[in-house]
């Protein structure tokens, strides 16, 4: 159980958000508002439990205190929805589907003698609030982050964050996972998952080995794209931290992240922005695809089975556990297709005997049909890509020289994120921090377009001064 120290952190952190906001630029405020407690304070179970409330955990506390410590003392920074009509829909989806859901779940569900209650009002009301408030960092980046000081603060803050982070982990990684233990007074997970190839993955406060691993892919991306955008000196020390980190990325055992990080690297090092926003684009529609592929046969099950064995056994034992499940899930989805089961674990298998949770939900594409449906899901991943295809359609009329040579490695680490979610559930405040800031710039872009003249050169000289290359 968590100790009293988790709480306490908890409970002051709109206190240590208040204190950002009162001393730096809104900016870097907001970005280390999220990005410290996703880094720093205590994982579930920690959180407030209040009635009719969502749990308040280091992923919702943060958000919410942030959203309201802006709004009073910054006030309004412009409109908080999108301007697009297509995104704005997908907004109002995303938090006000689960009314839907929970109107179409009115009656209990029985596996045998083992009973889960039915969604009321109750539900309806947290699962609302619960989807306002994961969504608030998307509106603020987009509202505040998507201009360039703002994509350089928040590709900036990633890089020193993975580099402060890369010590605890290499702790973890020689002592074991020990720390939130230490620290918070229990373990997150099952540590036993933790133990890799007569090692130790670090996990260090984040939910699982494998968010640490892809918060350092984000920091060493990071770090590429500053490097790109640096001459001299600078360049070669942000080289150098991006192999120390690459290191670090090694140690922490998932292969996964290690392929990312590897594909990643030269793509966003060495092409030109504008073939890297066009390849996040074709990743991200892979993504968004991937359950309709996987429905008609298109995935190359067998294949990705025959690699992971080449790799370890082990591993190919976990993947072929969890594309059973998949299918398992998507068959029990398929009852409720349009807005799913919705909460309480309703999206399941139960044993009929003991209640105990026959299925297991990995990837956050699944988690999201199961209890949300078709419609949740389209909301969710469509708010994530919406930002990379609109990046992709108002870039082919720009050349690479009007564009910041960090929107490439920014976009290709949104639809890398974007491809983990499918046999993860990683979504967390930074991957919505990344979609809202690139949305924000993509809104810049198409506001530039809709308003550029004929005469192009006499068009730059006309916008120069509100600052549309300061933005790009």
């Amino acid at each position: 159980m968590p100790n009293g120290l988790a709480y306490l952190m908890l409970a002051v952190w709109p206190l240590v958000t208040l204190a950002m906001f009162r001393r730096w630029p809104i900016e870097r405020a907001l970005i280390w508002s999220l990005l410290g407690a996703y880094m720093f304070l205590p994982p579930p179970p920690a959180g407030f439990d209040f009635p009719l409330m969502p749990p308040l955990t280091k992923e919702s506390l943060p958000s919410l205190a942030t959203f309201a410590i802006c709004l009073f003392y910054h006030g309004r920074q412009g409109r908080l929805l999108p301007r697009g009509r297509l995104a704005q829909a997908l907004v109002f989806l995303f938090i006000f589907s689960p009314v839907a859901t929970v109107l179409g779940n009115s009656e209990p569900v029985f596996y045998g003698s083992i009973g889960l209650p039915a969604l009321g009002l109750k539900d309806m009301v947290a699962l609302v609030l619960l989807q306002f408030i994961l969504i608030l960092p998307f509106l603020l980046a987009r509202q505040i982050l998507g201009t360039g000081r703002g994509l350089r603060e928040l590709v900036g803050a990633l890089f020193v964050g993975g580099l402060i982070y890369s010590l605890p982990m290499l702790l973890e990684v020689r002592l074991s996972p020990q720390l939130n233990i230490w620290v918070y007074g229990y373990f997150q997970h099952y540590f036993e998952q933790m133990i890799r190839d007569g090692g130790f993955r670090p996990i260090v406060f984040m939910y699982h080995g494998l968010w640490v691993a892809f918060f350092t892919v984000m920091a060493i991306t990071c770090a590429i794209a500053l490097a790109r955008e640096a001459d001299g000196r600078r360049r070669l020390v942000l080289i150098g931290a991006a192999f120390y980190l690459g290191v670090v990325l090694v140690l922490c055992k998932s292969l996964g992240s290690l392929i990312y990080g590897i594909y990643l690297a030269p793509l966003a090092l060495l092409l030109p922005v504008r073939m890297q926003v066009r390849i996040a684009a074709a990743m991200a529609l892979v993504a968004i695809s991937y359950p309709v592929l996987k429905g008609a046969g298109f995935v190359p099950v067998d294949w990705l089975l025959e690699q992971a064995a080449r790799a370890s056994p082990e591993r190919a034992n976990s993947l072929q556990f969890r594309l059973d499940n998949e299918d398992i899930l998507m068959e029990r989805a398929g009852l409720k297709p349009f807005f799913g089961w919705g909460s309480w674990g309703r999206n399941h298998i139960l044993n009929p005997y003991t209640g105990v949770m026959e299925t297991v939900t990995d990837g956050r594409w699944i988690i999201l049909i199961g209890i949300y449906g078709w419609v949740g899901y389209m909301a969710e991943f469509g708010l994530i890509a919406l930002p990379i295809a609109m990046l992709w359609i108002n870039s082919r009329r720009l050349g690479n020289r009007d564009l910041s040579p960090l929107l490439g490695p920014v976009a290709l680490l949104l639809a890398v994120n974007l491809i983990d979610m499918l046999p993860n559930a990683t979504l967390t405040p930074l991957t919505w921090l990344f979609a809202g800031t690139l949305l924000g710039v993509a809104e810049k872009m198409r506001d530039q377009r809709s308003v550029e003249p004929r005469d192009q050169s006499r068009a730059g000289q006309r916008h120069r001064p509100l600052g549309w290359h300061s933005v790009m």
